[in-house]
C-alpha cells in the first residue's frame, strides 16, 4: 500500500464531504462521519460519470445523493441505495493525528451505464 496525505481533519468536517486529487492525478472524495470516521470515495457517479464533488451532497439522513439523476449511496460503505445495482470503489484510508490518508492503488473506479 502506498497512503498519501490526501488533508487533514480540519479540510472536511463531520458530515461533509470534499473532493480532493491525489499526486497521481485520482479524483477522490472524503465524507467526513461521527467521531473522526473518514470514508474514500471514488469522485465519480458511476451512472453518468458525474463529479460528485460538484454534484454530489449528503442529505439530512447521511446518503450520498448524485443531484444530477438522483441516484443515492450509503455514505458508509459507497453502496447503491437507489438503485441498488451499483456500488462507488471505496479507497483505503486511514487517519493520523489530524492528517488523512488515502491509498488508490490497484483500484477503479466504478462505472454503470445502466
Amino acid at each position: 500500500m502506498a497512503f498519501e496525505k490526501i488533508c487533514t481533519l480540519d479540510d472536511v468536517w463531520e458530515g461533509e464531504m470534499k473532493a480532493f486529487t491525489t499526486k497521481d492525478g485520482t479524483e477522490v472524495l472524503v465524507v467526513a462521519h461521527e467521531d473522526d470516521k473518514i470514508v474514500i470515495f471514488q469522485n465519480m457517479c458511476p451512472h453518468q460519470e458525474i463529479t460528485l464533488g460538484q454534484k454530489g451532497i449528503l442529505n439530512e439522513n447521511g446518503v450520498l445523493v448524485c443531484t444530477a439523476h438522483l441516484w443515492e449511496f450509503d455514505s458508509c460503505t459507497g453502496k447503491g441505495l437507489n438503485p441498488t445495482d451499483c456500488k462507488l470503489a471505496v479507497y483505503p484510508s486511514k487517519v493520523e493525528g489530524d492528517d488523512i490518508y488515502v491509498d488508490t492503488e490497484g483500484i477503479t473506479p466504478e462505472k454503470s451505464h445502466s
